[in-house]
């Protein structure tokens, strides 16, 4: 819906978006449900994983003693606690990581990526950076890619400052007391 002005006085209304910002909302939007849409396909294809378990796997992967405490994880995957849960007990049950409570107050708890889950992790990496440039990267020039990576991080930046308003872990962030 284009940006009008309305002549009677009264509480502002919506910020319409011009035609130039729906475009761009709308080419953005296809990404955003397509583009993860297909890396699952293809993960679970491939791989026998979702795409959100390949990327809790994979962050697991590359911190020393592949192991983070929870939050820490839901903040690195962009997960809320409770999906995150759902997910590595998941991963548990196959084996490819495990959890332990942290000693002290609180309902801490690390994860830990195990050999079986690096084993996979590391088997899928080349299947998944391979979808990652047929769908995305080969198809941008050198400027896309970094316009891309600015937009990125404006965005995340933003949606992370949402979060950290309304309580939630940011990514980056040690575990509060609280965890799960």
């Amino acid at each position: 819906m284009a940006n009008t002005a309305g002549g009677a006085a009264g509480p502002p209304g919506p910020r319409w978006l011009d035609d130039d910002e729906r475009a761009a909302w709308l080419a953005n939007s296809a990404i955003m449900i397509s583009l993860p849409a297909a890396l699952d396909a293809r993960m679970q294809r491939e791989s026998q994983i979702t795409f959100f378990e390949y990327m809790v796997l994979s962050v697991l992967s590359e911190q020393p003693g592949r192991t983070l405490g929870m939050s820490e994880l839901a903040g690195r995957t962009a997960a809320s606690l409770s999906r995150l849960s759902h997910v590595v007990g998941r991963l548990e049950k196959r084996g490819l990581l495990t959890r332990s409570r942290v000693q002290g107050p609180g309902r801490r708890t690390r994860t830990t990526l195990t050999d079986a889950g690096y084993d996979l992790v590391v088997a899928a990496a080349p299947g998944h950076v391979a979808a990652v440039r047929e769908y995305l990267i080969d198809h941008l020039e050198p400027a896309d890619l970094k316009a891309l990576a600015r937009i990125g991080t404006a965005v995340e930046g933003a949606v992370a400052g949402s979060r950290d308003e309304a309580g939630a872990a940011a990514p980056g962030r040690p575990d509060p007391p609280a965890d799960r």
